[in-house]
């Protein structure tokens, strides 16, 4: 849980998190991942892995549902291809079966592969934010978010809730 983690642990995450994703990694990014479960990957105490879920509402074609949101998935540049992407994806899964209806992420180019081989599915249906304007569509994030659960339409429409920053 984000509330385990110390001051220390959290500016090691974030350091990752900024060389992982090469500078695009903003403060909205870093508060989105907190406040869930983590999955921490370490190398002779160093730390080369990072994943979180934490718990947003979403609306599933017309009813509420809750989900496991995935953020921050990091791997250290000089760890990559070894197995640590895979392996903190198996305990946020774990917390999603446990905690959730089922599991969302937004997946970068280089992620998909990484999302699929574990039977994550791409959303096809419409997606939508609910904002302080109202309901709105966001076409902008179609095809790149991913889902993890069983059952699902991936045709329906997919709502999220309001944040700061990237809403998916």
């Amino acid at each position: 849980m984000s509330s385990e983690l110390t001051s220390s642990d959290l500016a090691e995450i974030r350091h990752l998190c900024d060389l992982a994703f090469d500078g695009d990694f903003d403060d909205n990014d870093f508060d989105h991942a907190l406040g869930g479960t983590h999955a921490l990957a370490y190398v002779d105490e160093r730390l080369v892995g990072h994943a979180s879920v934490v718990p947003r509402s979403m609306v599933l074609g017309r009813s509420d549902a809750r989900c496991g949101y995935v953020e921050a998935v990091a791997t250290a540049p000089d760890h990559r291809r070894q197995g640590i992407g895979s392996s903190l994806m198996e305990v946020v899964e774990e917390a999603i079966v446990d905690d959730a209806r089922f599991g969302a992420l937004a997946a970068s180019e280089a992620g998909r592969p990484l999302y699929i081989g574990r039977g994550w599915s791409q959303w096809r249906g419409q997606l939508y934010a609910f904002t302080p304007e109202g309901r709105v569509r966001t076409p902008s994030d179609e095809g790149s978010v991913f889902v993890f659960g069983e059952g699902l339409d991936l045709d329906a429409e997919l709502t999220c809730d309001q944040r700061s920053g990237d809403l998916w």
